[in-house]
């Protein structure tokens, strides 16, 4: 079930749904999803669905990884991105094998240190990780071209907006447990301009003391 053919076919169906960048489908077709997953689970790894990694928290669909890492390059490769929730490090892994430098906060303890045991033993040596309240960013190294949020918040946090470079990019989804959209983003001299990308369902984002 973690064979090349069953990726291949994971492949096909975001093609067929729509994902065209090349880089994005090599970067899922790339990372081995079997290992940010349960043991139990890995025979599940490369359907198109989200899977249950504790603490409330899921690996996302890999459709959605790759739309959200998609919309994100439409724009041109970013240099930095910042992940909001790290969770088992999957997103994470498909963005730094796409961009120079990754920067990964989660606020789940034991989430942060086995992705990050993860991350390391695949040999990714370009994600930095913070353990911290998600809505806040990372303040210290922005500002970032791009920023890829994992959960939903009720409505975009000001901090992320104000850390995005100038003209830099977020992918975002926005709402509550019965309605929720995924947003792009931009920075524009005048403000923001945001895009609604498609109906979505993710984790609410938990905000407050760590």
């Amino acid at each position: 079930m973690t064979s090349r053919r069953t990726r291949e076919r994971l492949i096909e169906r975001l093609r067929r749904e729509g994902i065209d960048d090349e880089r994005v489908l090599e970067a899922i077709r790339t990372v081995p999803r079997h290992l940010f997953v349960e043991e139990a689970l890995a025979s599940r790894a490369y359907e198109d669905t989200a899977l249950p990694i504790g603490f409330g928290q899921t690996i996302s669909q890999p459709y959605v990884v790759a739309l959200m890492t998609q919309s994100l390059l439409a724009g041109g490769r970013p240099r930095s991105v910042l992940e909001i929730g790290t969770g088992c490090g999957y997103q994470t892994a498909v963005l730094a094998g796409l961009v120079e430098k990754v920067y990964s906060v989660e606020r789940v303890e034991s989430l942060l240190l086995s992705s990050k045991r993860r991350l390391w033993g695949l040999g990714y040596r370009n994600v930095r990780f913070k353990l911290a309240d998600g809505g806040w960013g990372w303040d210290a190294c922005a500002p970032f071209d791009a920023i890829v949020v994992t959960a939903a918040p009720p409505q975009v946090p000001r901090p992320l907006l104000e850390q995005l470079t100038a003209e830099g990019r977020m992918v975002i989804p926005v709402g509550d447990q019965a309605s929720q959209a995924l947003l792009l983003v931009q920075r524009t001299g005048s403000g923001y301009a945001s895009t609604c990308v498609q109906k979505v369902n993710f984790v609410p984002l938990i905000t407050g003391q760590v």
